[in-house]
């Protein structure tokens, strides 16, 4: 350190002007964590705001105010898709969201809220703040909607995985950019150890005139200046180049150990075809379902109470869990020539309202007993 120090020393002006800083981090890179935490929740969000909330009334579809407000425009500023893709992010991410009612009977969501919990009473929000204004009331939990995740080490998680797939993703970055770069050496003819600041300045003026020169132009013309002379010393990288390869498996690699965190199968986020069915199927299962199930617990303990549920007064979300008409035709052709279920209970299976005269079972022949029928020569 010792020789550095006083080369350093003599020449104050080259040091002060080169303004060195070494202090570079490669794992701060933290955008690589911010596309693994956005495709995987932006994902699950997109899926569940195709979903739609029925409200029932035993048999029946209601079509009333509630309807309205879940399924079209739950506010005056959002649509329902946006709404519950807001809803359904702030869960994930957060681990919690919190919806209030407003007095116009307005579905909003809370930026920020305080909890105060109670062993043997409604918990209480208070400092509730939307969109910047602040709720001076508190609201007692019988009388808003929240939803937690139940999934608290997501973002430690994370955070963690990141720390190490992080610092792999800034140096195998740092490295590709150094194959890259554009390097030169840039001489002073006579007493570039006695620099004065005008002669610093024109040094200066004129590296950056280099710079400009490759980095901002298709075609880079050098002017020369008597007394500098610059070394071109860039060189192209030769043979195979798997760095940009590498580094697109690092962020596939790290976004799929985020989506196995959050339930999602790899191949819906990566986009493979092979099991492309049985990768959707496992998704809906462990992964919409379980929100699907949280949502509508939350709504109907909210909306009704026990008598109004017991009498059939509900909330049911449907969304890409619905059953496939087409692809499900035989089974529900034979649940409905068995009579287990009846027509208008296979439509409700499928995402069609019901209609009138088809509440009737049905019983094919060949489910009859064999004495129940005769014809033919034994009629």
């Amino acid at each position: 350190m010792g020789i550095f120090a006083d080369v350093f020393k003599r020449n104050l002006e080259i040091r002060d002007a080169l303004d060195l800083d070494l202090q570079t981090d490669p794992s701060t890179r933290a955008y690589l964590k911010s596309i693994a935490l956005q495709t995987n929740i932006n994902f699950i969000s997109r899926t569940f705001s195709q979903s739609h909330f029925w409200v029932m009334e035993g048999d029946q579809r209601i079509k009333n105010t509630l309807s309205y407000k879940l399924n079209v425009k739950p506010n005056t500023d959002s649509s329902a898709s946006d709404f519950w893709h807001k809803v359904i992010y702030k869960l994930v991410y957060d681990n919690e969201v919190l919806i209030i009612q407003t007095d116009t009977e307005d579905l909003v969501i809370a930026d920020d809220f305080e909890r105060v919990e109670f062993a043997l009473k409604d918990d209480v929000f208070k400092r509730v703040e939307v969109k910047g204004y602040k709720y001076t009331r508190s609201f007692l939990m019988s009388d808003v909607m929240y939803l937690n995740y139940n999934n608290e080490e997501l973002q430690s998680y994370v955070n963690k995985l990141f720390g190490d797939y992080g610092e792999l993703f800034g140096r195998m970055m740092d490295g590709q950019l150094r194959k890259y770069q554009i390097r030169g050496v840039l001489k002073v003819a006579t007493g570039g150890g006695q620099l004065n600041v005008q002669q610093m300045q024109r040094l200066q003026k004129y590296a950056n005139k280099i710079y400009d020169s490759f980095t901002n132009k298709g075609v880079a013309i050098v002017p020369e200046v008597s007394g500098f002379e610059f070394d071109d010393m860039t060189k192209t990288p030769s043979g195979s180049d798997n760095g940009a390869d590498n580094i697109q498996k690092l962020k596939k690699l790290f976004t799929e150990e985020v989506a196995k965190m959050i339930g999602i199968p790899p191949a819906l986020i990566t986009g493979e075809m092979a099991d492309l069915e049985k990768a959707m199927e496992a998704y809906l299962e462990f992964c919409i379902n379980p929100l699907i199930k949280k949502i509508e617990d939350e709504l109907n303990s909210k909306f009704f109470d026990k008598s109004d549920y017991q009498n059939g007064r509900r909330i049911e979300v449907v969304g890409l869990n619905k059953i496939n008409p087409f692809k499900s035709a035989d089974a529900l052709d034979k649940l409905i020539a068995s009579r287990i279920i009846n027509p208008n209970e296979g439509r409700h299976f499928i995402g069609l309202e019901r209609v009138e005269g088809l509440d009737d079972y049905v019983l094919t022949k060949n489910y009859e007993k064999d004495n129940a029928l005769r014809g033919g020569e034994n009629e």
